[in-house]
């Protein structure tokens, strides 16, 4: 490893808060020679990068450290099983962040855009994310990180172990540790809140084939030690797909006699199953077309019903409109024909009337002359 730096996690913060020198990060759990690494240094884990930041992201290692359960709840572990039962009991998924915490506004959280680059603050850092730098504190021997690797408690120990590796292995380190165990059965939820289950193979070889991780990356692996590390995958599982025990010389001819008549009688079901599913593909084609034939029809055939009654419902009213204007035209010249009549009626009767007032006052006035002559 090389030499630490002075400083780290800002101006008030030195290396020595974090790293123990007197037992080596080991705590009193390991302390034979073989076990602490500042007495025996080539039993460490190797490591490739930076050593002040274990190769994580800014932003995420400005969040760890200035978190208060990493400065006041872990600064206080000193011991590597102590930090073990902490992975133990605090750990329930491997994100960066914990679930809902983390603020992108509206941008995406990967790749050039994403928050982790200091396009936007972060959230909430995950405890997983403070423990596996605390791992990198301690400066753990091959040993220990074997017993983290076969650790039989918790899936998170093993993920924990298998991610501190690909942050800080040298490439062509990296397929030596991860290949025992790409066909591990045990498994693991690496989403926060659940909902994202596999195998511990299907998660070491997710390690070794992507660089995204959630909302941040690994270190890029150099293009040599990447290409040799996918000839090996795909090498393996080529074998594994062929079968681990090979043959015997006496039984293959016979296995291939059975295996090309099989294969004869898979093609000739193949095609009968391919002939039949063409007829029945055909007929539900048919079937498909007269019944949308016979929609179209009806369709059409309820519009036009729909028409003519429209057509009809407005002939009757219509209809119905004309007769009630003529009704109401009758009725308006009965009506006036009568007022008509009554006020003839009344003006001959006064005219009558009238006349014969005249005559009465006529009569009177005769009446009275011929008395006065008389």
């Amino acid at each position: 490893m090389s030499e630490l730096p002075t400083s780290f996690g800002g101006a008030a913060m030195a290396m020595s808060e974090y790293y123990d020198a007197d037992d080596g990060g080991g705590g009193n759990d390991y302390d034979e020679d073989e076990d602490n690494p500042m007495k025996n240094k080539n039993n460490r884990v190797p490591f490739h990068g930076n050593d002040k930041t274990m190769n994580m992201n800014p932003l995420i290692l400005a969040n760890v450290t200035n978190s208060p359960y990493f400065k006041t709840d872990l600064f206080q572990m000193k011991g590597f099983l102590e930090v073990i039962d902490e992975i133990y009991y605090k750990v329930d998924h491997l994100e960066p962040w914990e679930r809902g915490t983390r603020k992108t506004a509206g941008m995406s959280q990967t790749g050039m855009c994403g928050g982790v680059r200091g396009v936007s603050a972060g959230g909430v850092v995950s405890s997983a994310f403070c423990l596996l730098f605390k791992v990198h504190t301690l400066r753990l021997t091959k040993k220990q990180m074997y017993s983290m690797l076969n650790h039989c408690d918790s899936p998170y120990i093993r993920g924990l172990g298998f991610m501190y590796l690909r942050f800080t292995l040298p490439p062509m380190d990296i397929w030596k540790w991860f290949e025992p165990y790409l066909e591990d059965e045990e498994m693991i939820d690496i989403k926060a809140g659940g909902g994202k289950n596999m195998t511990m193979g299907e998660f070491c070889r997710l390690l070794l084939t992507k660089m995204e991780w959630f909302e941040t990356r690994f270190p890029r692996i150099a293009v040599a030690a990447e290409k040799q590390i996918r000839e090996k995958l795909d090498e393996k599982f080529r074998k594994g797909r062929m079968g681990a025990s090979p043959m015997p010389a006496v039984n293959r001819e016979s296995a291939s006699r059975d295996e090309g008549r099989k294969s004869r009688g898979r093609s000739r079901s193949k095609s009968n199953d391919k002939a039949s599913s063409r007829k029945k593909s055909r007929s539900r084609s048919r079937n498909k077309k007269r019944s949308r034939s016979r929609e179209r029809k009806r369709s059409r055939d309820r519009r036009r019903s729909r028409s003519r009654d429209h057509k009809r419902s407005r002939s009757r009213d219509r209809k119905r409109s004309s007769s009630r204007s003529k009704k109401s035209k009758k009725e308006k010249k009965s009506k006036k024909s009568r007022s008509r009549s009554r006020d003839r009626r009344r003006s001959r009767d006064r005219e009558g009337s009238y006349g014969d007032e005249l005559r009465k006052y006529k009569d009177l006035k005769k009446s009275r002359r011929s008395r006065s002559r008389s």
